[in-house]
């Protein structure tokens, strides 16, 4: 008897530590899982993901993997299957891709805007327009009489995107194979905006790559800002897990269900660069977010609120 006491005393510590520690692995030590997000350029270089992600990482043990490109080029890494989800800015984009039942649950997150963005000579006369699709024609004007440069992402983006639709308002489709004064980096935003500052060309940007920038770009400014379709929403949207079940989808949902939060959608309002915000918040504002593309903003915010990732 004495014999099994003794033998107790020394087994129940014994498994005490050995629970203990795997406790401690699973809970304090265990390795971060891996996502991998696909995004555009904006909110990389604006360094808005930087100081959202470790916020996420830090309450979900999940390491964000980020995959920095063009909207275009986002969607079509999720296509293929080697994403989780995409941040991307390209509503017709964006409704294919979920049309094409490869991405689910799009949700409206925050927008920016675009400014149209040139030397500050300014020799098309753009400056103070409150009308972009006036500025491109200036623009072209004057690159046909051989005075100006634009230049394009030319990579499918979002910018990419909205740079051509305005064209097309013109009756445009230029290209640098027909126009000399239009040059088409198929680059980064960054890139562009360098570019154009060594050039003196003109460009379409958004406003979190340029004021992430702006120290670099000492011969240009911004001309033309405020017109409505230079509105720029982001969409979170989840790969679809029943087309690839290997994907991190619990973590997709984490991600997305983060950013649209309270939490979340606070972190984004405050994120300023030079004392300027560079993205304003939509997730929880129904009608701004109806207005700028998402019909059904409401029931994919009560979809994500259920979820217990």
């Amino acid at each position: 008897m004495k014999i099994l006491l003794k033998a107790t005393l020394i087994i129940i510590p014994l498994l005490a530590i050995i629970f203990g520690g795997i406790f401690a692995y699973e809970y304090f030590q265990r390795p971060a899982e891996r996502l991998l997000l696909a995004t555009t350029t904006s909110t990389y270089d604006s360094g808005l993901l930087d100081y959202l992600t470790p916020v996420f990482e830090g309450k979900y043990n999940v390491k964000v993997d980020i995959i920095s490109v063009g909207t275009g080029q986002a969607i079509e890494i999720a296509k293929r299957g080697d994403a989780d989800l995409v941040l991307v800015h390209s509503k017709d984009l964006e409704l294919a891709f979920v049309n094409s039942t490869h991405g689910i649950h799009r949700v409206g997150v925050m927008y920016n805007d675009f400014i149209i963005v040139g030397p500050i000579s300014d020799s098309a006369g753009a400056k103070d327009l409150s009308n972009a699709t006036e500025a491109f024609k200036r623009i072209a004007d004057k690159g046909a009489e051989g005075n100006v440069i634009f230049i394009s992402r030319a990579d499918k983006s979002g910018t990419h995107t909205l740079e051509l639709s305005i064209w097309s308002k013109l009756g445009m489709t230029p290209s640098n194979k027909t126009q000399a004064w239009y040059l088409e980096a198929g680059a980064a935003m960054g890139t562009v905006l360098r570019m154009s500052n060594e050039k003196g060309a003109y460009t379409l940007t958004d406003r979190a790559t340029w004021l992430s920038f702006k120290s670099l770009l000492v011969n240009m400014a911004i001309l033309v800002q405020g017109d409505k379709i230079l509105l720029n929403p982001y969409a979170v949207i989840l790969v679809n897990p029943e087309k690839y079940p290997k994907r991190n989808y619990r973590g997709a949902v984490a991600l997305a269900k983060f950013m649209i939060s309270e939490e979340g959608q606070n972190l984004i309002a405050n994120f300023k660069k030079e004392g300027e915000t560079l993205f304003t918040p939509i997730a929880r504002n129904l009608e701004l977010a109806k207005k700028l593309g998402f019909p059904d903003q409401e029931n994919e915010l009560t979809w994500y609120d259920a979820q217990k990732p």
